[in-house]
């Protein structure tokens, strides 16, 4: 990928994740079907799609929480699913997970929450510990939130909460399952501002999965619609919008798809039902 520098030169990144020939199949159920993939550093990739197309999938093979059927897959020049666990245990200490429930233990508290990996991962003190979640906790907007428990907060809250616990080792990538989820409209973009914010600050790769149009147009510097178990689109923002391919046309202008009805199942169905 070429990008142009402030002294309007241009320089060739390479990719941070890289995906090939990536294919997954429960069964005889195929959920992805030979993807390839390129995501670069410091940008927001959002991945769309409907539900069922292989999303969450595809995440879950980025944290290394499941085994693709075949492929490979490359963070920051280490083959994932063939690295032994020492060295993927290594790798995962620099990718940051938002879940879509955020995930929080509720019998502990908001900071506790928060200093989790920190506890768990490095060898710091406590007093260090404490400080650093409570820097990320400021960060997140909820410096004075840290002796409540995940009960005491909002939905919108909690999500928050997630974020900074999501921030903790301070992650190259940060990886992202429907961070709007739930959320009403003001409190969702409230958390799209902070997405913005935090890639300022960080200069992370922050890959998104979400349904949500409103913040794919907020947030994403690319944009992947997954359908079928493959990519029918990779590109910009004014890409995605102008694209004219007719699945891209179909999630952009919410059209349900074509109902077709079997006569015959249709008159079984209402018999059964007498």
């Amino acid at each position: 990928m070429a990008i142009k520098t402030k002294a309007n030169s241009t320089v060739t990144v390479d990719p941070i994740i890289k995906i090939r020939n990536l294919n997954t199949s429960y069964g005889k159920h195929q959920v992805l079907q030979g993807i390839d993939l390129d995501i670069y550093p410091e940008e927001t990739f959002v991945i769309l799609g409907r539900s069922g197309c292989g999303k969450s999938t595809l995440l879950r093979h980025l944290m290394g929480l499941e085994k693709p059927t075949s492929g490979t897959i490359s963070i920051k020049n280490m083959d994932l699913l063939h690295t032994n666990q020492p060295g993927r245990a290594e790798l995962m200490k620099k990718m940051g997970v938002l879940f879509q429930s955020g995930a929080l233990f509720n019998s502990m508290t908001v900071g506790e929450n928060v200093a989790l990996p920190l506890r768990e991962h490095t060898p710091l003190d406590p007093a260090t510990i404490q400080i650093m979640t409570r820097m990320k906790l400021e960060l997140v907007g909820l410096s004075g939130f840290f002796d409540h428990l995940p009960a005491q907060l909002s939905g919108g809250m909690r999500k928050r909460a997630a974020l900074a616990r999501a921030l903790a080792m301070d992650p190259e990538i940060l990886l992202c399952d429907e961070p709007s989820a739930g959320l009403d409209p003001i409190v969702a973009v409230g958390i799209d501002h902070l997405i913005l914010k935090l890639k300022a600050a960080f200069k992370m790769c922050i890959i998104v999965v979400t349904h949500e149009l409103a913040s794919v147009f907020l947030i994403a510097d690319r944009i992947a619609l997954l359908d079928g178990g493959v990519f029918r689109f990779i590109g910009t923002r004014e890409e995605f919008t102008n694209s004219q391919d007719p699945r891209v046309r179909q999630f952009l202008e919410r059209r349900p798809d074509d109902e077709k009805i079997d006569p015959d199942s249709y008159v079984n169905l209402l018999l059964e039902n007498q």
